[in-house]
């Protein structure tokens, strides 16, 4: 071996040692970030956990967890569910959200529904979440499935539409106590679909569509109703008005005519006074002879073959139709 041959030889040893070194350097050195942990086994015996930061291991060791977890995912179209397996030794310690698949749910009154729900949970404990459980993910959806079916199982189809916050309030409290023990924490359970049966919810619209026209009926009628209140008290009211009106009429028309009447009167007794004072004839036979004079008009109307008879005694019409001449004389 010549001196060319032992330094190639030399070389050769030497990038393979540094292979070595950068290879164990991969493998024992690690960076883990923020919201991030990785568990450590020594000799097969979990030894601690890294947190956020730079770590370095001993080499043949020490060696990280390996998790194979599987999840249940939509597919492309977001139609169907396929559950796909995940190997990873980096454990996210943020909140996570699993989208279950639809559950065929019996209800109390035997009516078989489809649900699907989303669960928001978060890893608090990552050793019991490895150690304690065998897949973490699946172990949720089965407790989920079986807790599910024993919620809606207890209640109505009526009563499981309308408390969905009731249903995703009492899965979570049983699913976090449930999970208490594998380090997670259930933070929030919501239900997205509750489709029942096709002919349930035909039924369903139908009830509906029957309900919005009664109540459609009912705010009709009331409507009428009111109408033919506000009308009848608006008849009413006029009628009040046109009664005050007409009856404050007949009150100023009668008291004009009091007045007329009055005015007339006091004219009377004011005339039968002066023909007492200036004729000195009796009051009587002066009025009597007004009478006659005003009816002689009235009784010859009508046609002239007529005969009209006036009954009256002449000397008293005479009498009474002096004071009047006197009168006449005393004006002119």
């Amino acid at each position: 071996m010549n001196f060319y041959t032992f330094q190639l030889y030399g070389a050769l040893f030497l990038v393979g040692l540094a292979v070595v070194i950068l290879l164990l350097f991969l493998k024992t050195v690690y960076v883990v970030k923020q919201a991030e942990v990785i568990l450590v086994e020594r000799l097969g015996k979990f030894h601690r956990m890294l947190g956020p930061g730079l770590h370095i291991l001993i080499p043949f060791m020490d060696s990280t967890r390996t998790v194979l977890w599987s999840f249940v995912i939509p597919d492309e179209g977001g139609f169907m569910h396929v559950r796909v397996s995940k190997s990873f030794n980096r454990i996210d310690m943020r909140e996570s959200v699993y989208d279950f698949p639809k559950q065929s749910v019996i209800s109390k009154d035997n009516v078989m529904m489809q649900i699907s729900a989303l669960i928001y949970y978060q890893i608090t404990d990552p050793k019991s979440a490895v150690y304690e459980v065998y897949n973490l993910p699946e172990a949720i959806e089965k407790l989920t499935q079986t807790t599910l079916r024993n919620v809606v199982g207890s209640m109505d189809l009526d009563e499981t539409l309308v408390s969905r916050d009731q249903i995703n309030e009492q899965l979570r409290i049983i699913l976090d106590e449930a999970s208490h023990k594998w380090g997670v924490k259930v933070n929030r359970v919501e239900l997205q679909e509750v489709n029942p049966p096709e002919d349930i919810r035909q039924a369903m619209e139908k009830q509906m569509r029957a309900e919005r026209n009664r109540r459609a009926q009912i705010l009709e009628a009331e409507g009428t109703k009111q109408a033919l209140i506000l009308e009848a008290e608006g008849v009413q009211e006029s009628t009040i008005l046109r009664a005050k009106g007409t009856a404050e009429s007949n009150i100023i028309t009668a008291q004009g005519e009091a007045q007329a009447r009055l005015k007339m009167a006091e004219a009377e007794a004011q005339a039968i006074a002066i023909v007492k004072e200036k004729a000195g004839a009796d009051p009587l036979n002066y009025l009597v002879a007004l009478q006659y004079i005003k009816a002689l008009p009235e009784l010859t109307k009508g046609k002239n073959d007529k005969l009209v008879i006036i009954p009256y005694e002449t000397s008293s019409l005479i009498s009474s139709l002096a004071p009047i001449k006197k009168m006449f004389e005393l004006v002119t």
